[in-house]
């Protein structure tokens, strides 16, 4: 499996990063964001639960300032009722005002109930223990620069591959494997054109998204909030989250660079970002606000939507023509670490069943 997490590099504000558990609930029907992101839920919660990955069901709340944004609120609440039976609620207005007294929502608040937070740095710890337990190897800083399909003319299924990688120091190692998984994440175009021939090559775009610590003890607030998520948008908007520490942080925009490694917070992003949240968050003061970390989105093209209707891009996970044993994962932004675990049961029935 050749594999880049989508890289994300904090500040020395930055605590060990709590990552939503998203409910799938923006990516419309019949979508392998909607159905890996449900069934990825419910196992990576019972995942953390029995291993102790720490956690927590917080909840979100999406908020409405406006009778159009409402409106949309209502058509998402139906969608999750009557399509893909995910549990969304109304807060009623008083009860908003008891809960949550500093969030704004004038035209309406929908809870998720199922949303939650998780710390994904003792998750992937996990997932890497499970990994070399089972004998495999992870070798960081050691570049792909050969993948040969190999035919040992045993006749269907005989496919195999031949894999060239040059570490740090340079030397470079080649090995034979059955199978080869592009889940590189950031690199996965990279490693797709390595494989796949000129006339089917492609390009991703890197939406970096910045986020931002907020360094007063006041307001407070206890669950992750949301705005009302636009149509055609690169994002969900910049949110409200709650690490398990209940510290909150605001991000991710969406700010499109042209490099990967891009991963300076983007200072200028400071005023626009205070803005969108004093739509929901009005007594957030600007000068509490710091420059946290800035994660990288993959995207296929600069007009993908993140929420289903014009523009949205799809996981793409498929077995590729002719290439017997090669998987490749494109286009792996969020929801992917919520769909993670059934992504990983999605590639297992490709290859073996």
């Amino acid at each position: 499996m050749l594999l880049e997490r989508h890289r994300a590099v904090g500040t020395e504000t930055s605590s060990r990063n709590s990552e939503v558990i998203h409910a799938g609930i923006y990516y419309g029907p019949g979508s392998l964001k909607t159905s890996l992101c449900i069934r990825g839920k419910t196992l990576l919660y019972r995942f953390c639960e029995s291993r102790g990955v720490p956690h927590q069901r917080v909840g979100k709340w999406i908020v409405a300032q406006t009778p159009a944004e409402r409106e949309a609120l209502e058509a998402l609440h139906a969608f999750c009722r009557d399509e893909i039976d995910v549990p969304t609620n109304w807060v009623a207005q008083d009860e908003a005002k008891r809960a949550e007294p500093d969030i704004r929502a004038d035209a309406g608040v929908l809870e998720s109930p199922t949303t939650g937070i998780i710390d994904s740095h003792d998750f992937m710890t996990c997932l890497l223990a499970d990994f070399e337990d089972a004998g495999g190897v992870l070798s960081l800083k050691s570049k792909a620069i050969g993948i040969r399909h190999i035919q040992s003319g045993g006749g269907p299924g005989s496919a195999g591959w031949e894999v060239t990688f040059r570490d740090h120091e340079e030397k470079e190692t080649t090995f034979s494997t059955e199978t080869v998984v592009n889940s590189a994440g950031l690199a996965a175009d990279y490693i797709h054109n390595l494989v796949l021939p000129p006339e089917r090559h492609i390009r991703l775009h890197y939406a970096k998204g910045n986020y931002f610590s907020y360094i007063s003890s006041t307001p407070k607030v206890r669950r992750l909030i949301y705005p009302t998520p636009r149509a055609g948008y690169g994002g969900l908007g910049t949110h409200l989250t709650i690490d398990l520490a209940g510290r909150i942080r605001f991000g991710p925009d969406v700010d499109w660079v042209d490099t990967p490694h891009d991963l300076k917070v983007n200072p200028k992003r400071l005023s626009e970002a205070a803005f969108e949240i004093k739509k929901y968050l009005p007594s957030v003061t600007e000068k509490s606000l710091v420059p946290d970390y800035a994660g990288i989105r993959p995207k296929f093209s600069k007009e993908a939507a993140m929420v289903h209707g014009k523009g949205f891009n799809d996981f793409v996970i498929r077995k590729e023509e002719n290439l017997t044993g090669f998987i490749n994962l494109l286009g792996i932004e969020s929801p992917g670490l919520t769909s993670s675990l059934a992504i990983a049961e999605t590639v297992e029935n490709l290859l073996y069943r």
